[in-house]
């Protein structure tokens, strides 16, 4: 580790990247940068068709518009970084760096885990209250909904960068992660964060419950109103219209519940790793996916644009 040390400046970091510990990093590299472009082309292609067809000019796909543009944010605010260290060799980040990245990564992470229980809501009016979902989704209220998830996951954001940047740092400011997360951040840490950590589980566990609770209900909701209509083909309808939106739930806060609820004891680090890029690259580029494929209305948009 010689090499990084000497590249470590004043109160820079140095960011261990994924390819460090692979013996074909090129294949890994050349991986995920096409990862990150399918994310790119696939998630601006829902919010293009959106704006495009006037006939998905309504709060379940203004919602996922949203999505995909917090998608499009969360991987442009990592990958491209982590091109240009691997491709350079210089792996410092600057202290004020880190912390905007670590900003970004909370606030977008915060934010699309509101949205998703947002989503779930809408589809609950949808299917449960179709007479009052002109009403209770009208635009100003679709809008005030967004408000608080960004509301909601910039107080979160604050919260973890502020302690975070704090806590005063080792001579070796090396972090085995691919970027500026919290527990990764700890761990080069020159104090105590047994307290903070135990802190950060606690928080967590009470960031999710909200939206977990409103997911759970929404879809316990629609289950109940189906099952008592008696009727197999209104099950499935609403299993074709709520299954995309329930993979990408189960895709996002599975990760994100390996990740910050599991104990740590219960994780190596390389496995969190693994979970880190599952949620920050890998289901950025699997969402786009999940609604296009799964998706009539998508599909016809996709096709009507370009004329296919």
């Amino acid at each position: 580790m010689a090499w990084l040390s000497n590249q470590t400046s004043g109160s820079d970091f140095i960011l261990l990247d994924l390819f460090h510990s692979t013996q074909v990093p090129w294949v890994l590299f050349t991986l995920t940068l096409l990862d990150f472009l399918v994310a790119l082309f696939g998630n601006t292609i829902i919010i293009f068709l959106i704006w495009a067809d006037p006939l998905l000019h309504t709060p379940m796909y203004f919602l996922l518009s949203q999505l995909s543009l917090l998608d499009v944010l969360c991987i442009s605010a990592l990958v491209p970084k982590m091109a240009v260290d691997f491709l350079s060799g210089d792996h410092r980040i600057s202290f004020v760096g880190c912390g905007f990245q670590m900003f970004l990564f909370y606030l977008l992470a915060g934010s699309e885990c509101l949205l998703l229980a947002v989503m779930a809501y809408d589809r609950y009016v949808a299917i449960c209250q179709p007479l009052r979902y002109p009403i209770l989704m009208r635009p100003k209220v679709c809008v005030l909904l967004l408000l608080v998830t960004w509301l909601g996951a910039l107080i979160n954001a604050l919260m973890q960068v502020a302690y975070s940047l704090s806590l005063p740092y080792c001579a070796s400011r090396e972090i085995h992660h691919f970027f500026c997360e919290m527990p990764a951040l700890l761990k080069v840490a020159c104090a105590d964060t047994s307290q903070y950590e135990k802190g950060a589980y606690v928080t967590a566990v009470i960031f999710y419950i909200p939206p977990i609770s409103a997911i759970v209900g929404s879809y316990g909701r629609i289950l109940s109103t189906v099952l008592g209509m008696g009727s197999g083909q209104g099950l499935r309808k609403t299993l074709a219209t709520c299954s995309s939106h329930m993979t990408v739930v189960l895709l996002f806060y599975g990760a994100a519940t390996a990740k910050y609820i599991v104990p740590k004891s219960y994780r190596s680090p390389e496995q969190e790793e693994v979970v880190s890029v599952f949620y920050t690259i890998i289901t950025p580029m699997l969402n786009p996916l999940i609604y296009s494929l799964r998706n009539k209305d998508v599909t016809r948009a996709f096709r009507k644009v370009f004329r296919m």
